[in-house]
């Protein structure tokens, strides 16, 4: 095959044993690479029912059939899937940069990690050279140190590593794996994951060449996509990039603040993209073979924080910032950069923060079970005091924290379940859905919990393509092909930042692919492949007691505070009416049962009859 590897990498952590297989052209076509390979790989290699933090769960490094070549985005992309520790179900996420370039270079498609070391160890993978070596001089090590102590061991600067911080040591619940400084596997707990196998991080060095099959035809398509990048369909992300989102989202009255509480933030003029770029970003760069520049480098140039650095995303700035009722830039930047030294995930630990504060300032926790930490909304000190109680599991608070907000209200107990804001375990993101309900429901389904990342179903609500106060009849069968879409584009890792740059959606996808693997891939084909992964997604979940209607629902406040702001959204909320006749369409539109689970039928027609198993007798409104 061209482009992929061809070659799984088995590596048995208690054992040491350490194998490799083929990767059929068949398994390549189906489920492409990246999360659809992933999930497809974790279904098989799992067993059900087993903890995220028990040896026998498999974590998978992933790359697609773009990584390692000069595709644009695609070129420097690799993924990581398991059982995710937060919501129990899939976990997935994704990564740019330089490692992924590396490990399809290194010879691989993908590395299939299970077991526990004995003592904390990295894996190293040198091309045909794969050891286990051991990592107990880097134990609580930040990512960054554990990065340049591998290089400095291992002799060579351009050596590639994927590792966990301090979080990921101690099983927080939300930790991330980090790659080149910045770049996080972010969501669902994947960190946590590593952590729990005593794998401090993944280093590579590569030096296969990748090669497409068509180079004359797959260098004039990336060409195209180049100059499309230069364009329109990318300005956003060059400019002010995501945290351009600040302004129009509250002017939406769509930027939760204070955790949920208001749905405007007084003081987003104070973090907008506007204001970050003009008084702290010093530096704009990019992935490798990405023509878009991306990457807001912010610095703190005085004051308390003076000289610290971050990378700043809208959905961190967000979390940080006006969910916890802060509005010093300063401080945000301060947070992320110490988020990213413990390797946390920078949307959850605000959402765990904010929820904390929303429980202290409704006397759900007191000053004393915060160890004197003064947790209002808006107090700055306190949002950097508590990440590192978070990051080290310190106290009790800490302990119940690191856990998740879903987890951590059970711990606490009382009315805390009322300001969790998370979906199936997974902490929401920065978009109130209150005011957005199209993205409400498209949250409420997502395998991977609460995610703006598995569909684009905030983009109606967003553009005013649909009343955004209603679910109204359509609107579930409206969210299912940019579920596919979504699907195939983890799948071959292309950056979500680039999907405006595929003028003619899959039909552009499916070239990209042929070009580069010589498989043919039409454009219905690729479209299966997507609603494949997602109804093996389901599968995954409802295997694991996850995967049914009880389970996509919606946070306590988004159903029960309504909008406090005078305006168009004064009073709204999302009902359960409205939300179940959302939820009866989307399914309906899948092939689903009425409770959300795929039919035999279904399964049969997409090539998963194997797994008809796992859906006899589930459904409850009838045999699927």
């Amino acid at each position: 095959m061209f482009a992929y590897a061809g070659k799984i990498l088995r590596v048995n952590l208690t054992s040491g044993k350490i194998s490799t297989e083929p990767l059929s052209e068949k398994m390549a076509k189906d489920y492409i690479g990246g999360i659809g390979l992933g999930i497809r790989l974790l279904m098989d290699n799992s067993k059900p029912g087993v903890d995220a933090f028990d040896p026998d769960n498999p974590i998978i490094y992933l790359t697609g059939p773009l990584s390692g070549t000069l595709g644009p985005t695609g070129g420097n992309s690799y993924a990581v899937v398991s059982k995710s520790p937060a919501t129990g179900g899939v976990g997935n996420a994704e990564s740019h940069g330089f490692f992924g370039p590396d490990l399809k270079r290194a010879g691989y498609d993908a590395v299939i990690i299970t077991g526990k070391a004995p003592k904390l160890s990295y894996l190293w993978i040198d091309d045909d050279k794969v050891e286990i070596r051991n990592a107990e001089h880097l134990q609580y090590k930040t990512v960054k140190e554990t990065d340049d102590m591998i290089r400095d061991e291992l002799g060579d600067f351009y050596i590639r590593v994927s590792a966990i911080g301090e979080a990921g040591e101690r099983l927080c619940r939300f930790a991330a794996i980090i790659n080149d400084e910045f770049r996080a596997i972010g969501r669902a707990g994947m960190g946590g994951v590593l952590g729990s196998k005593n794998l401090k991080a993944v280093a590579v060095r590569g030096t296969h060449d990748v090669n497409v099959a068509d180079f004359d035809g797959f260098k004039e398509f990336i060409k195209m996509i180049y100059e499309r990048m230069k364009g329109p369909a990318t300005k956003k992300y060059k400019t002010l990039g995501t945290p351009q989102n600040v302004l129009v989202l509250n002017s939406l009255n769509a930027l939760a603040t204070r955790n949920f509480t208001n749905s405007q933030f007084e003081g987003a003029e104070k973090v907008s993209g506007e204001w970050l770029n003009e008084h702290y970003v010093k530096k704009i760069v990019g992935c490798a073979t990405c023509g878009m520049r991306c990457d807001h480098i912010a610095v703190v140039p005085e004051g308390p924080y003076k000289g610290s650095t971050s990378r700043l995303e809208f959905e961190c700035l967000w979390s940080m910032g006006p969910l916890c009722g802060i509005d010093r830039l300063d401080a945000i930047i301060e947070a992320m950069r110490i988020t990213n030294e413990y390797g946390m995930d920078g949307i959850s630990i605000g959402v765990v923060v904010a929820f904390a504060m929303d429980c202290y300032e409704n006397g759900v926790i007191t000053k004393e079970q915060t160890d004197g930490i003064d947790l209002r909304f808006g107090n700055a000190e306190a949002l950097l005091d508590i990440i590192h109680k978070i990051g080290k599991r310190e106290g009790w608070l800490g302990n119940a924290l690191a856990e998740g907000v879903a987890k951590a209200a059970e711990i606490i107990g009382g009315d805390a379940y009322k300001y969790a804001n998370h979906i199936k375990g997974l902490e929401l993101p920065g978009y109130d859905l209150r005011t957005l309900k199209t993205a409400a429901l498209g949250f409420s389904v997502s395998f991977r919990g609460a995610c703006h990342l598995r569909n684009g179903a905030y983009s109606p609500d967003v553009k005013g393509k649909v009343n955004r106060f209603k679910i109204e009849p359509g609107r579930g069968k409206m969210i299912v092909p940019d579920g596919h879409v979504y699907n195939v584009i983890d799948s071959l890792i292309v950056c979500k930042f680039s999907r405006g740059t595929y003028y003619d959606g899959l039909k552009d996808l499916a070239n990209y692919y042929t070009l580069a693997t010589g498989i043919p891939m039409t454009p219905e084909e690729l479209d299966k492949d997507g609603e494949r992964i997602e109804n093996l997604a389901r599968l995954f979940n409802i295997r694991e007691g996850k995967g049914t209607r009880e389970y996509d629902t919606l946070p306590w406040k988004i159903k029960n505070a309504p909008v406090p702001e005078e305006g168009p959204a004064k009073g709204v909320v999302v009902s359960d009416e409205e939300h179940q006749l959302g939820l009866d369409e989307y399914y309906a539109a899948r092939g689903w049962t009425i409770e959300g689970v795929p039919t035999v039928e279904k399964l049969n027609e997409l090539g998963l009859g194997d797994y008809a198993y796992i859906v006899k007798n589930t459904a409850k409104g009838g045999k699927a």
